[in-house]
């Protein structure tokens, strides 16, 4: 497992919103633009909160049909222990895998304050969180497919492997960033990168926009503010 996030460097994340983030990320070429970010399926449930930051922690699982274990979910927390070892601060990354994910919810208002408790910022789900309105409350962020009034047979079927969330491949120990437009993942080896490449990011966006708004704005002067490589801002 990776360390801990560096102090300094889950601020400096923080300071950023998910597109500047995404779009730093570009800059630095480490993957193909279409990848590493969630699309349709998910939505920020806590829209209120500043961004997250955070490591993955993976899991699967399903909520429409019972568990071959006979205990409730939350009597049988194997997962918990599994996850010692996993840096600070922790985002829960699960991916529902029934034919019809988020029939029921595996984190409420009560495991969210468990998860809080055990180091975790925020939840992010494929399937259904349940008690929506209290998260923010709890200080939890929460992203999910959609919400839901019960657990139903809400039980862990896999803990650490590779998950996908609307469109994301997330593994265990990528930072994860997220805001109301959804979710960004990092590799933790280009994390220390982003800050400036982000402040990149920032400052060309703010002189293309200034630019348009000024009085001497042209088409014609407008390419040479955004430069030659337009992918880069």
């Amino acid at each position: 497992m990776n360390p801990n996030l560096p102090p300094q460097l889950l601020r400096e994340l923080g300071e950023f919103d998910t597109c500047t983030i995404a779009n730093a990320v570009d800059t630095l070429r480490v993957r193909l633009p279409n990848e590493g970010f969630t699309g349709p399926g998910i939505t920020c449930r806590t829209k209120a909160l500043p961004p997250m930051v955070g490591v993955a922690v993976t899991l699967k699982i399903r909520s429409s049909d019972p568990s071959m274990k006979p205990a409730f979910y939350l009597e049988r927390p194997d997962w918990w222990e599994k996850m010692e070892d996993a840096p600070f601060p922790r985002v829960l990354v699960i991916e529902d895998v029934d034919a019809h994910p988020g029939r029921g919810s595996l984190v409420g208002p009560v495991h969210g304050c468990i998860i809080k408790a055990l180091g975790f910022v925020g939840v992010v789900t494929t399937g259904a969180i349940r008690g929506s309105r209290q998260f923010s409350e709890i200080g939890l962020h929460a992203f999910s497919g959609n919400v839901s009034p019960a657990h139903a047979f809400g039980h862990v079927i896999e803990m650490g492997g590779p998950v996908r969330v609307a469109g994301a491949q997330i593994t265990p120990g990528e930072i994860i960033h997220g805001d109301h437009d959804g979710i960004v993942s990092l590799p933790a080896e280009i994390a220390g990168k982003i800050p400036d490449a982000a402040t990149r990011v920032v400052e060309r966006e703010r002189a293309i926009c200034e630019y348009c708004g000024s009085r001497g704005f042209s088409r014609e002067k407008l390419r040479g503010v955004i430069g030659a490589d337009p992918s880069r801002w």
